[in-house]
């Protein structure tokens, strides 16, 4: 070989010495200003079916801006990230889980929403990490009166929620102390004079049962009995066959189907009362509660409380109707489950809180969200009230049917 041939030739990006290719210096790519939107949200176990939906309507939510907004003359690439709060062991969320991810999310400085939780226990693990960041936490599910109510809870909530006394708390779903007592008067208003309560020990489940036989006793009904279950119980046959005993003419079941609801449908439907009706709270609306109990163990006989319409009336309000065209233009199908329209009203609070602030700032961005008012949410006009709570406080009572869950009525709570 020539000498010459050693000599360096210089070809586009790359230098060539003696046979061994070298890359060229990449040009300069300054990075791209980023803002982070995380959620934390049971991605495993049987609520999975319903918490698809609810990042399906986050993503569709981002959609709409491109994932994109521009802040003081910047551009910013909004990043989403979907973060598990469950564990697959678990089956359901844990306190480590959400833990972790609360944390993970206080120390990225490029996060400033958080989405979520879907459980009010998990909530209230996470509440106060978030807080202590200046985090705007926007959850899509929570229902739990003590995460933001004075004197509805316990004793020292939401005050050990809020360490810093300032809120970063807010909901789109309505609350449980509306829902509990709209139950127990549906109870009355189905023919029934006596129920008996059961709850699966948890924030949201035993507080909502708390708040239903409360009511229940102020109207007039017969409350025989109220206990609290072992969620981790295979079955409830003995207790069935005790309740049986009392004949009441509803069980209510505060508690999610991740809590054994099921299986308190199966067995009352075995072992309980014959023609005794099961209520229980929006936590048991979604598919994985007809496929746990059995459609038609629940046929006519299991009505559920949420704050919300079903998908298909849900499709004939005006903004309802939006919602849907753009969910089956993004996604080719309707939303399976009815949260998928709390998902995206909550990723438009997020964007909103974001552009209204003006600047990549989590305290900034927390008072902006704060201060939303007549916001155009799918259900209707609805604002956030001195406790970060929506306004939006309609209850809708629903059965199941043939495999489905159909729409029956409003709901409303004449004795306040």
């Amino acid at each position: 070989m020539s000498p010459r041939n050693l000599l360096p030739i210089m070809v586009v990006g790359v230098v060539v010495v003696a046979g061994v290719v070298i890359p060229a210096p990449a040009a300069r790519n300054e990075a791209v200003p980023t803002i982070k939107i995380v959620s934390s949200l049971p991605r495993s176990g049987s609520a999975k079916g319903q918490t698809d939906t609810i990042v399906d309507g986050i993503r569709l939510a981002l959609s709409e801006i491109d994932s994109k907004v521009t802040l003081g003359g910047v551009q910013y690439q909004i990043e989403y990230k979907d973060l598990d709060d469950a564990t697959a062991a678990a089956g359901a969320w844990t306190a480590e889980a959400e833990t972790a991810n609360a944390n993970l999310a206080r120390r990225d400085q490029d996060v400033m929403v958080y989405i979520g939780t879907y459980n009010s226990g998990a909530a209230s693990i996470s509440m106060p990490i978030l807080n202590q960041a200046h985090l705007l936490m926007v959850s899509p599910a929570n229902t739990a009166v003590g995460l933001t109510k004075p004197g509805l809870g316990e004793r020292d909530e939401p005050k050990r929620y809020r360490p810093t006394g300032e809120i970063n708390y807010v909901r789109v779903v309505p609350t449980d102390d509306f829902q509990g007592a709209a139950g127990a008067e549906w109870t009355k208003a189905l023919g029934c004079k006596s129920v008996y309560i059961l709850d699966d020990n948890e924030v949201y489940g035993k507080g909502i049962a708390d708040l239903y036989e409360a009511h229940a006793r102020k109207i007039g009904l017969n409350v025989l009995g109220h206990e609290s279950i072992d969620s981790k119980a295979q079955e409830f046959s003995a207790l069935m066959t005790k309740i049986k005993s009392k004949a009441p003419d509803m069980l209510y079941f505060g508690g999610t189907t991740q809590s054994k609801a099921g299986q308190v449908a199966k067995d009352l439907a075995s072992y309980g009362p014959p023609g005794c009706k099961m209520m229980a709270p929006d936590g048991c609306y979604e598919l994985a509660m007809i496929n746990s109990a059995g459609a038609d163990v629940l046929n006519d006989r299991f009505y559920v409380t949420f704050g919300g319409l079903t998908t298909d009336k849900l499709a004939e309000t005006p903004g309802g109707k939006n919602f849907f065209e753009k969910y089956k233009a993004l996604y080719g199908k309707e939303p399976a489950e009815a949260y998928a329209l709390y998902g995206y009203e909550s990723g438009r609070i997020a964007i909103e809180a974001i552009k209204r602030a003006g600047k990549k700032d989590r305290d900034a961005i927390r008072k902006a969200a704060l201060s939303i008012r007549n916001f155009p949410g799918v259900t209707g006009t609805w604002s956030f009230d001195e406790n970060g709570d929506t306004t939006q406080q309609e209850i809708f009572g629903i059965v199941v049917r043939n495999g489905k869950f159909v729409f029956v009525s409003k709901l409303t709570v004449t004795q306040k």
